[in-house]
């Protein structure tokens, strides 16, 4: 959810892990064939883990970038999930 951060050391508590830190944008653009500020959910040359913040649930539609800065996709919460496999984790 875009109303707040990430919790690095609830979130690693949260998933059963010793500790979980931001990626550099080096291997964001590596990991996913894009850049910061309009990676997509999906679309990866790789699967990614990919945690999806409980918060969004609560709201009824979700825009997610895709795949550059300048575009964006409707979705919803479940669709999020089941799209990206992810994980449903409050991260904060």
């Amino acid at each position: 959810s875009g109303r707040h951060r990430v919790d690095l050391a609830l979130l690693a508590e949260r998933l059963g892990k010793e500790a979980v830190r931001r990626a550099t944008p080096e291997e964001v653009r590596a990991a996913t064939g894009q850049v910061i500020g309009g990676v997509a959910p999906l679309g990866h040359p790789a699967p990614v883990e990919t945690v999806v913040d409980t918060a969004l649930e609560e709201y009824p539609e979700l825009w997610a970038a895709g795949g550059t800065s300048n575009t964006l996709f409707h979705t919803d919460y479940a669709e999020l999930l089941k799209m990206t496999d992810g994980i449903p984790v409050a991260v904060n």
